[in-house]
């Protein structure tokens, strides 16, 4: 319970998914959240969840706001190293997605994906490298099996994603010299929202779960991951057992990544 006591861990995108699951898993292992995402009540309800696993409601602060916001993000550094007065792990993990051949995509869905998954990222770990060094503290990305294995009808996700895996490497390199270290977790498919939000052929039960029995046999280990399958690879890579990793790029994937890249075939 104690693994992560007295460490302050921000996490985007905590509203719901992987997000969620990150942060249950983080305040089970006694960290101080910091918690953002784009809608309140469901960061209420994953807060009260944490104090459900152990925290009190003074270990937690939960912020709405939109990430693409240089004023918002700036405001979410500041609330929460006036609260807590530190920053060990950043985790970046908000994304958005959205199903489309390069012919039906618009500059507006590229644009939300590459400030979404791309340049928030970037910009807030910028802002938040100087409380990292004080901290000695890191940052895990959350980037996909898109990033390093092409797939269509998603090629701007995939853009997004090979750019934050390409990041987390150069940046890693950077903060090195100062004992901070960078990593990546690359989920293949997991149980969240995404999917059934981005996609109109997902949003009924029944063709969101057709979409998960087909996903299972694109991954060797023969299931989809969970969120808490990624809450534990970050939580690992932000833990002092891996104090000599920085720069991974790891694959969370039931082994997708060694399988062939497919063309993408929707539910019907």
């Amino acid at each position: 319970m104690a693994k992560f006591a007295q460490k302050v861990v921000l996490i985007t995108g905590a509203s719901a998914g992987i997000g969620e699951g990150i942060a249950l898993h983080f305040a089970s292992l006694g960290a101080q959240l910091s918690l953002t995402g784009r809608n309140k009540e469901e960061l209420s309800r994953v807060a009260k969840q944490c104090q459900e696993n152990g925290l009190t409601d003074e270990q937690i602060l939960i912020q709405e706001g939109d990430l693409t916001s240089a004023e918002f993000r700036s405001k979410l550094l500041k609330n929460t190293v006036d609260k807590f007065k530190r920053l060990d792990v950043l985790v970046n993990n908000a994304g958005t997605m959205h199903y489309a051949k390069t012919t039906e995509t618009t500059e507006d869905m590229y644009d939300t994906m590459m400030d979404t998954n791309t340049k928030c990222h970037f910009f807030l770990s910028r802002d938040a490298i100087p409380y990292l060094k004080e901290s000695k503290g890191n940052i895990v990305n959350i980037s996909s099996i898109c990033g390093p294995k092409p797939m269509a009808e998603v090629a701007v996700y995939c853009m997004s994603k090979a750019a934050l895996d390409m990041f987390t490497q150069c940046l890693s390199l950077e903060l090195a010299p100062f004992g901070v270290r960078v990593n990546a977790v690359n989920p293949g498919t997991v149980v969240s929202k995404i999917a059934r939000r981005e996609h109109s052929a997902y949003q009924e039960d029944e063709k969101y779960q057709r979409f998960l029995e087909m996903q299972k046999s694109k991954h060797p280990i023969g299931r989809v991951g969970l969120p808490v399958d990624i809450a534990k690879s970050v939580a690992f890579l932000a833990s002092e057992d891996a104090s000599f990793i920085t720069g991974q790029i790891l694959f969370v994937d039931g082994g997708r990544h060694c399988v062939s890249s497919a063309v993408a075939t929707n539910v019907k």
